[in-house]
């Protein structure tokens, strides 16, 4: 695949043909050979310790919202309780 890795019709029958020997589908392969060159910088792309940033980020956002959520109706509630005159 190193030697492959300049000539794009080369690649491609490389990872054809350590697909099969590997039994990996060769467009799996030629993904994950793609993105471990958008790791190493050599090609542009969004790299793995990106993706896996991005999608913590995305996690955390998810997770605030959701306890903004429970906070604005606890808040709410407890307006609601304050505004009840009591006897």
């Amino acid at each position: 695949m190193i030697d492959a890795k300049k000539d794009e019709s080369t690649r491609s029958g490389a990872c054809r043909r350590i697909g099969e020997q590997l039994g990996i589908n060769p467009e799996t392969l030629r993904g994950w050979v793609m993105q471990t060159e958008i790791d190493a910088g050599d090609r542009a792309g969004t790299t793995t310790s990106d993706a896996q940033r991005l999608a913590d980020l995305e996690k955390e956002v998810r997770e605030l919202r959701r306890a903004n959520a429970i906070l604005r109706s606890a808040s709410a509630f407890f307006a609601a309780e304050l505004d009840r005159p009591s006897h």
